[in-house]
């Protein structure tokens, strides 16, 4: 029982540092692609990556956010 309850607390502090981390790294992808020197099918796929994003920040899946945009930031180095 004190295991779940620790994880549950874990879960409770854990995600809303997720969900500020967010915002942080599409403003990076924002700020880096209009200057990146990326082919067209790239430029779509950061692009592409960018919008899922926001859309599983804003859905509360901050996971599969700061994934799609680690992904995208990958792709601008």
């Amino acid at each position: 029982m004190r295991k779940v309850l620790a994880a549950a607390l874990l879960l409770a502090f854990v995600s809303p540092a997720f969900a500020f981390q967010c915002p942080t790294l599409w403003k990076q992808v924002d700020e880096k692609l209009p200057s990146a020197q990326l082919s067209d099918a790239d430029r779509a796929k950061v692009t592409e990556l960018r919008r899922q994003g926001e859309e599983l920040h804003k859905a509360g899946d901050h996971a599969a956010s700061i994934a799609a945009l680690n992904e995208a930031l990958a792709l601008l180095q």
